[in-house]
């Protein structure tokens, strides 16, 4: 009789009990755009954002910088902060819809200006839900062992998807970088992740046009949004999504030490912030008054402003969630670093 041949049995992994955030950087653009510099060409004035957006100056870029270069900036203070050396990275995540080409990705650029070559790097495109799905895919490979520290930066130059005359997105838009560094804990610092899409409303939030239409003479392609649809979409759906991350994590509201939502608009954190029963004792981020919205980066730039003004806050718990084009949600609790 012939022996039956065995299959060899490959190597496990050596599985962590758990992976946290370890630090945050930060970069935003270096001119602070009040609202009377956009009024003009959407007919508006400065109380009308404000009542509608709360925004009073908005984060952009003036000097040429790239998206990358932002990027870099972040990145370069968050690997500093963790204590490692860009070297010690095992995986870069970028999730940005601001890099300068289709390909190759803003994240191999990136590995390379930080010094992590070779570690592996990828982009996401997921909009402001991009820095969440970063945590949680940094989170997966920290937990599994295929990595110890990963990079995950959100970051955009959205100034150079304004069109300046559109009242339904335009003037909430700015440029900035937010990074962390996510390495191996004992204890799981960030909560399982509760994230999704809804591709039936993907016109909700769009682009004018087509890169190919600009081969046929059509304009730039500029971002724009329905508005009303978005507000409900965000401040009722999102706020479910919201709760089933606080689920997720074994905890109850009050549980919390902060409260760091996508800053899309200071009426939807409100808004969100009263459907959620949060306690007075809940910190809320609020950069979006002097930042504006930057999709990726609203969180990690977020996060790092409610750390430089309440540094008390580190190692107490906060529910992070993004929200915004595709339709695309993300949503975990992290401990802060």
């Amino acid at each position: 009789m012939s022996e039956t041949k065995r299959t060899p049995a490959m190597k496990r992994l050596a599985s962590r009990g758990g992976s946290r955030i370890l630090s945050v950087g930060a970069a935003r653009g270096d001119r602070l755009v009040p609202n009377d510099e956009l009024v003009g060409p959407i007919d508006s004035s400065d109380e009308w954002i404000r009542q509608r957006t709360g925004i009073i100056t908005r984060a952009r870029v003036s000097d040429g910088s790239e998206a990358v270069d932002l990027a870099e900036t972040a990145a370069r203070e968050a690997i500093e902060r963790a204590g490692i050396d860009g070297s010690q990275l095992d995986a870069v995540i970028v999730s940005t819809i601001s890099n300068t080409v289709q390909t190759p990705s803003m994240a191999a650029l990136l590995t390379e200006r930080v010094g992590a070559t070779p570690a592996p790097a990828f982009d996401i495109s997921a909009a402001c839900a991009g820095y969440a799905y970063g945590v949680a895919q940094a989170d997966a490979l920290v937990r599994s062992g295929m990595a110890e520290h990963v990079l995950v930066v959100g970051v955009e130059k959205l100034s150079e998807v304004v069109d300046p005359t559109d009242r339904s997105i335009s003037f909430l838009l700015g440029d900035g970088a937010g990074a962390v560094v996510v390495g191996p804990s004992d204890e799981p610092g960030i909560s399982p992740s509760v994230w999704g899409s809804d591709g039936s409303h993907w016109e909700t939030i769009r682009m004018t046009n087509t890169l190919g239409s600009m081969r046929e003479g059509q304009p730039w392609p500029t971002l724009r949004q329905d508005g009303p649809t978005v507000f409900r979409w965000a401040v009722w759906e999102m706020a479910k999504k919201a709760r089933e991350a606080l689920d997720a994590a074994g905890i109850e509201p009050g549980d919390l030490a902060a409260f760091i939502p996508h800053q899309a608009n200071m009426r939807i954190i409100d808004e969100f912030a009263k459907q959620l029963k949060l306690p007075e004792s809940v910190a809320i981020a609020r950069d979006i008054a002097t930042t504006g919205n930057t999709s990726a980066a609203s969180i990690p730039l977020a996060m790092h402003r409610l750390l430089e003004e309440q540094p008390e806050l580190s190692g107490g718990l906060a529910l992070q969630i993004g929200f915004g084009a595709g339709l695309v949600y993300g949503a975990q609790v992290v401990v802060l670093p």
